[in-house]
């Protein structure tokens, strides 16, 4: 099997990886380890793919299509697997294969060139939203989920070093910070999110129109989740005269859909938008860095 990781894969795990770390050089191996072990056959690699796995489209041994992927341990793919098979299909890509040993996830393959961004803005939302909406359920008994409390906590650490060394972005920072300290005093559920919802993250399938794909998912409140999709699209927002209207809109009109507090909602959106910003800077992607600040700077 002869193949390269997709040059955006390699990007972004460079920038992210911790030193002395070799899953890029062993993933070749391990690739072909786990097609093997499956008695899979290769088709091709998904390209551009994502950002922090490997895209095998593959079919089984009866000739179905489907999907292998794997990533590294710090993308934590068996909380992924936990969560897709704690879903079992309903709003999210099927899990094919119960808990492997080697890491990697066999899913059923959905139209990997189609999500809902192609759709046009207002139907790609809603049709985001009500996928969304389907994966908000109970997290299993005695599950190992990240909490949000958890994960932005780590994700605050980082934010104050950085703020402590760029002055131009410390009151968002702080603002942002403020408003993850309110939010986390009464959180007003406990629900199985997807974590990292975005179009992009919505492919079309056969077995349902739509559905979502690449979890990392974490336990919390559901505007938490909400508050990734509410940025979608934030190159174009930016570009418009009316972006900062027309993304207050977005909030009340996704808040009201999906019954979530708007203003839970606009303060989960500023926290993850500074977050996403500030990190953007420290990994050398300035331009996003500006495109996320600025939007921030709105809410």
């Amino acid at each position: 099997m002869a193949w390269e990781a997709p040059p955006r894969l390699v990007r972004a795990l460079g920038e992210t990886a911790p030193a002395g770390d070799d899953w890029l050089a062993r993933l070749p191996a391990a690739a072909e380890e786990a097609v093997a072990r499956r008695g899979l056959t290769v088709e091709r690699v998904q390209v551009p793919g994502g950002r922090s796995s490997l895209v095998l489209l593959v079919r089984l041994p009866d000739g179905t299509p489907a999907v292998l992927k794997l990533a590294p341990p710090r993308a934590r793919p068996e909380s992924e697997r936990a969560a897709l098979a704690h879903w079992a299909g309903l709003g999210a890509v099927q899990l094919l294969e119960d808990g492997a040993q080697d890491g990697a996830l066999l899913l059923e393959r959905l139209h990997p060139d189609v999500s809902v961004r192609s759709l046009p803005e207002a139907k790609a939302l809603l049709e985001a939203a009500g996928t969304l909406r389907r994966l908000w359920v109970e997290p299993p008994a005695g599950h190992a989920f990240e909490t949000v409390a958890e994960r932005t906590g780590r994700q605050a650490a980082a934010m104050r070093a950085g703020a402590g060394t760029d002055p131009e972005v410390a009151p968002l920072v702080e603002s942002a910070l403020a408003a993850r300290e309110e939010l986390l005093a009464a959180p007003p559920e406990e629900r199985l999110l997807h974590g990292t919802f975005r179009q992009s993250k919505v492919l079309s399938g056969e077995r349902m129109p739509w559905l979502a794909v690449g979890p990392d998912p974490v336990v919390g409140e559901s505007a938490f989740d909400l508050a990734r999709l509410v940025r979608d699209r934030v190159e174009d927002l930016i570009a418009q005269p009316s972006g900062p209207a027309t993304t207050r809109r977005r909030i009340k009109r996704l808040a009201e859909s999906l019954e979530v507090d708007q203003d839970r909602l606009r303060g989960w959106t500023l926290f993850r938008a500074v977050e996403s910003g500030a990190r953007a800077l420290r990994v050398g992607r300035p331009a996003d860095a500006e495109l996320l600040l600025e939007f921030a700077g709105w809410l």
